[in-house]
């Protein structure tokens, strides 16, 4: 059976973002792989709104880990299921993600962490439930990815925050990052078209998908891909955020603990492999948390006056130049 890759672009329609990530597919084709693209500006999916129902549903035994609003959401949760590995293309706003790519990472988010539903399946499979009153099966597939970030900024610390960012569509499915490409300057071409080499790079993306989700071993599906080796042995990012005490530091992309030296000026950075393997992008990091969630985030107590006490907030004047709507509405550019 042939193996499946999903693209989706989070850019304007036919511009950077469309045609790097479908001439991509277009090498996963060239080797026999299916191929489907979304563009996330054409889908409906609105906010979470952080009523975390699809959690507590997992977590009671009587939800299936998915959002109370049914909206196009279930049309890219649905190509993920069905999909072996992914190809995601983001611009830059604002040195980071789109609002759009948020959004969606946001409904992603705890309904479909891997360890919240393996232990809802499990426990589920265990009572007896049918099917389908179970977390989705092909949620525990094996996935590889493949980021791209676009920036129109010709340096590269303009667009800094957008590749870290996108690992936040990935890990709560625990999809294994195997290519990354940070595409600035994007503003000194007419379009990409006209930079033979990044082209030439979405070739090499397209063949590093296909040769991952062809491997024939675990150890060479998660061989790292890209370009760059990166600082952090898990992520390949170069984002680290140092303690408190300035002695030890955090990947800020997937939360992998080290110590940080400089040597013949260089810094240099070492991560236990004890620690790796609590990365948010791995099973035992993403187990800790659930678990740590499931045991400790419980409330203390109950407030018996808590309306009383939320009574002066609900009553309160957002003042005299608060916005009026109508007003708004009327503004014209």
């Amino acid at each position: 059976m042939a193996k499946k890759v999903l693209g989706i672009s989070f850019g304007r329609k036919m511009s950077n973002c469309d045609v790097m990530v479908k001439h991509a597919l277009m090498e996963c084709e060239k080797a026999g792989c299916e191929v489907a693209f979304l563009r996330a500006d054409d889908l409906n999916i609105t906010n979470c709104n952080g009523c975390i129902s699809c959690v507590i549903g997992m977590i009671t035994g009587r939800g299936r880990g998915y959002c109370v609003r049914h909206d196009d959401f279930d049309i890219l949760d649905e190509c993920v299921m069905q999909s072996d590995a992914v190809i995601l293309a983001c611009p830059t706003y604002e040195t980071s993600v789109t609002g759009r790519f948020k959004t969606i990472c946001d409904r992603i988010g705890p309904s479909h962490d891997i360890t919240f539903r393996k232990a809802a399946y499990e426990e589920g499979k265990a009572a007896g439930k049918p099917e389908e009153k179970l977390p989705d099966v092909r949620t525990f597939k094996k996935r590889s990815a493949a980021l791209i970030s676009v920036g129109g900024a010709m340096t590269e610390n303009w667009i800094a925050l957008t590749l870290p960012m996108m690992y936040e569509f990935t890990f709560p499915w625990g999809m294994d990052v195997v290519d990354t490409v940070e595409y600035y300057g994007a503003m000194a071409h007419e379009s990409v078209l006209g930079y033979p080499e990044m082209m030439d790079r979405m070739t090499k993306v397209g063949q590093n998908i296909v040769a991952s989700i062809n491997a024939e071993t675990e150890e060479e599906r998660l061989q790292w891909r890209g370009d760059e080796e990166g600082v952090c042995p898990v992520c390949h990012t170069r984002l680290l955020q140092v303690s408190h005490d300035n002695k030890t530091v955090d990947c800020v992309v997937c939360g992998s603990h080290g110590t940080l030296d400089v040597k013949d000026g260089k810094i240099k950075v070492h991560f236990t492999q004890e620690e790796q393997d609590r990365s948010r992008l791995r099973w035992i990091g993403k187990l800790e948390h659930s678990t740590e969630i499931k045991t400790q985030a419980q409330p203390s107590g109950t407030i018996k006056n808590l309306k009383e006490l939320k009574a002066p907030y609900a009553e309160f004047n957002p003042g005299a130049f608060a916005p009026d709507p109508e007003a708004f509405g009327n503004i014209k550019a």
